[in-house]
């Protein structure tokens, strides 16, 4: 009797990258089914997302490797998507003074949403992107599985955290081909098999889109305001207060979470500035003021009375808190059989920006969100990033810092 096997149907989200690329053709090397998918995520002209148009030679170098390769290639318009779920976000996100990361949006609303589904309605069994990370899995006692999101093999490109917001669900229907390589092995493979993407630079900038100057890009939609940059001193008296008597757990890690306040008077007016919105923690450039000893940074934004507040040097305590907050709506795991209850704590590493050293921290899980608690002080916590935590090499959660 004859048995006949169907080859596993694969949609790899063909960037015009090298990386998926690569992707591609292992799954193909692999006996996968594999058709190849551009995602075109923006053609919108009453907001500019920059001068060049990198998706028409990325879209061609993605139609060139599938030729390459074999496989069927075609173009998908997400841009409408996009626009709601991404850059609608956004401007919101930085007229409320936050500062969101749309690539982790990118993979959560976009890759592993809306062209998951388009991939499922053309009968794949898993969608394959150029990840740098890897995905493992548990045989549960009643035959399920639980799956696994662990960091890439090169330390050095490792993107799972672009990937922390992934589900249950959706990890089981994806595939990360390179995630056992090394940035310099997929170029080689690519080299080897004359794949036209194998010499072409990283794609820099928003997911898809490409480079974007944000200050521009947000003055299309966030009208300018003046106001003033005030330059707080080191030694003001709320970064010299003592320490009260905590009477628990929680109270201290609220009180560490908590920001300072700060009003004009705790420093001087050193310039102005167009507008509060479009600046951010952490940030140095696009202050315009000189004649300070070390250079300004953003220390915190108030876009309610449109003020700037900076200090001067990297060492500036307003830069630095050991505390953060995530309310219980933004709070998610990727593994939620290992989900805190209320009370419950642990020891994890942590980072809250891409390609971040992660950092030993403690999770407290409370009534209405989870502290993270981190061992050493951390330089600009920006509410609207996310946070990432990880049990060694797996990330098991995150979270959007409030």
């Amino acid at each position: 009797m004859l048995i006949f096997y169907r080859m596993k149907k694969v949609v790899v989200g063909l960037s015009g990258g090298v990386d998926s690329s690569v992707a591609a053709f292992l799954l193909k090397e692999q006996g996968y089914e594999v058709i190849g998918l551009f995602m075109k995520n923006w053609h919108d002209d009453s907001v500019t997302i920059s001068e060049e148009c990198p998706w028409l030679e990325d879209s061609n170098d993605a139609l060139i490797v599938a030729e390459k390769l074999g496989i069927p290639f075609q173009t998908v318009d997400l841009s409408i998507e996009y626009k709601e779920r991404i850059v609608d976000y956004m401007f919101n996100e930085y007229e409320k003074g936050r500062t969101p990361n749309p690539d982790v949006l990118c993979n959560r609303e976009i890759k592993f949403d809306v062209f998951l589904k388009i991939a499922l309605q053309l009968g794949a069994d898993y969608v394959a992107t150029g990840h740098y990370c890897r995905k493992a899995s548990i045989l549960n006692p009643d035959g399920s599985e639980t799956f696994r999101l662990l960091a890439g093999a090169d330390t050095n490109k490792d993107q799972s955290y672009f990937l922390c917001q992934l589900s249950q669900e959706q990890l089981a229907k994806t595939l990360f081909p390179i995630g056992e390589l090394q940035k310099p092995e997929v170029r080689k493979i690519a080299a080897e098999n004359a794949l036209v993407t194998a010499e072409k630079k990283d794609s820099q900038g928003l997911c898809f889109i490409g480079k974007v100057r944000l200050p521009e890009f947000l003055q299309q939609k966030l009208q300018p305001k003046k106001g003033i940059i005030v330059e707080v001193p080191s030694d003001v008296s709320q970064y010299q207060r003592v320490l009260p008597n905590f009477e628990d757990k929680e109270t201290e890690l609220a009180f560490h979470a908590q920001k300072p306040i700060y009003e004009p008077t705790d420093g001087k007016v050193v310039g102005e500035h167009q507008g509060a919105h479009y600046f951010t923690k952490g940030q140095r450039k696009g202050l315009d003021v000189g004649g300070t000893k070390e250079p300004l940074f953003v220390i915190e934004t108030d876009v309610v009375d449109n003020v700037i507040y900076t200090g001067q040097g990297k060492s500036h305590p307003g830069l630095y808190r050991r505390t953060l907050f995530v309310k219980n709506e933004e709070l998610h795991w990727v593994r939620p059989d290992l989900a805190l209850k209320i009370d419950q704590n642990m020891q994890v590493r942590a980072r809250i920006r891409y390609r971040q050293v992660l950092e030993s921290a403690t999770l407290y899980k409370v009534d209405s969100g989870l502290y993270v608690d981190f061992e050493n002080m951390q330089s600009a916590i920006m509410e609207g990033q996310f946070v990432a935590w990880y049990v060694e090499d797996e990330l098991i959660g995150s979270g959007v810092i409030s």
